[in-house]
């Protein structure tokens, strides 16, 4: 018999220690790969997952060994106070790590707040530094509040301070070499996202993907040749590549030209309570209902254990069999 503690192993050998909370499904800008424009459908908000049911089931996630936590939406900081959940989270045994991923809209007036209650990693989404194209992917001009956030979080403590941005090609290729340089001036870590199948609006095409290799060359017709990171963590899903001068490092979550999915250390826990142990996964356990229903730790955790052993080995995008989910990402979890 299997000990109730014993670590979260898939069918595939590969040990899960890595949660990531979507904390809601609202958003306050609307990127086109990600929502529609207008008519956004969310979750009622009673069925929006408390601070205590969250609170619970990391601590329940922690004894099977989950160390690191990510909180991410929709937008998490639309989320009310979200710092008393970091508050919350930062003092359960055995987790290790806190992280939010945000667009950095609300940033300027919550960093201290949540450098205060604990956090110490950000993840800040930007996929330009041009006002107009910001706009193209937002739909919102919001460009110069993300920036006043960025800095309000370095003056917090934060640091170092990671940007993703995805890169989308005949769209964002003109920002891949001001976002290196920005990066590289300011300290911050730039991440290139591959453009992904979960817009949930059909809006996806390959041709549409700026690939990792297309970037590089980019970054070397400006700044000279890229090499990788040496001794690069194989559990990390950004491959590390560093300038020539020494000055900084550039990332790339290549998902599509390089899927890391035999290395997946992650499960996700959707705002409505829905565990998914796939960015792309086609089916969900429901644990709200378990949450709400009197079920007992152990029978969460047993919950937990079966949807990480039922784990498939990969997304397959680059595969023409390729189905995408039916949710979008922001109902999912970024």
């Amino acid at each position: 018999m299997q000990h109730p503690h014993a670590p979260l192993i898939d069918g595939y050998g590969r040990l899960h220690d890595n949660l990531r909370v979507s904390v809601t499904d609202r958003c306050n800008i609307r990127c086109f790969y990600c929502m529609p424009e207008r008519d956004v459908e969310f979750v009622p908000r009673a069925e929006i997952l408390t601070f205590e049911e969250i609170e619970r089931f990391v601590r329940i996630a922690a004894s099977l060994g989950v160390r690191k936590v990510r909180l991410t939406g929709g937008e998490p900081l639309v989320r009310r106070d979200l710092d008393r959940l970091v508050r919350r989270l930062v003092q359960i045994p055995g987790i290790e790590d806190i992280a939010l991923t945000t667009n950095g809209v609300l940033l300027a007036g919550q960093a201290e707040a949540l450098y205060g209650a604990g956090l110490r990693r950000l993840n800040v989404h930007l996929d330009t530094l041009d006002r107009e194209r910001f706009f193209q992917i937002t739909r919102r001009d919001e460009l110069g509040r993300v920036l006043e956030g960025l800095e309000a979080a370095r003056r917090a403590g934060f640091g170092p301070i990671k940007i993703n941005a995805v890169a989308v090609k005949g769209l964002t290729e003109p920002d891949i070499v001001p976002l290196a340089r920005f990066g590289r001036e300011r300290g911050y870590q730039i991440r290139f996202i591959e453009f992904m199948p979960l817009d949930a609006q059909g809006l996806w095409d390959r041709s549409r993907v700026l690939l990792m290799e297309d970037i590089l060359r980019i970054l070397a017709a400006e700044f000279g040749p890229l090499e990788p990171v040496p001794d690069p963590d194989p559990r990390a899903p950004a491959l590390e590549y560093r300038f020539p001068d020494g000055n900084g490092t550039v990332g790339f979550i290549a998902s599509v030209s390089r899927p890391f999915c035999l290395n997946c250390n992650r499960i996700r826990l959707t705002a409505d309570g829905h565990l998914r142990y796939c960015l792309f996964a086609l089916e969900e356990t429901d644990v709200k209902r378990l949450l709400r229903g009197g079920a007992s730790d152990d029978e969460i955790r047993e919950t937990i254990r079966r949807t990480v052993a039922a784990k498939w080995i990969g997304h397959e995008i680059q595969q023409a069999g390729f189905v995408p989910p039916p949710r979008p990402m922001y109902a999912i979890g970024g």
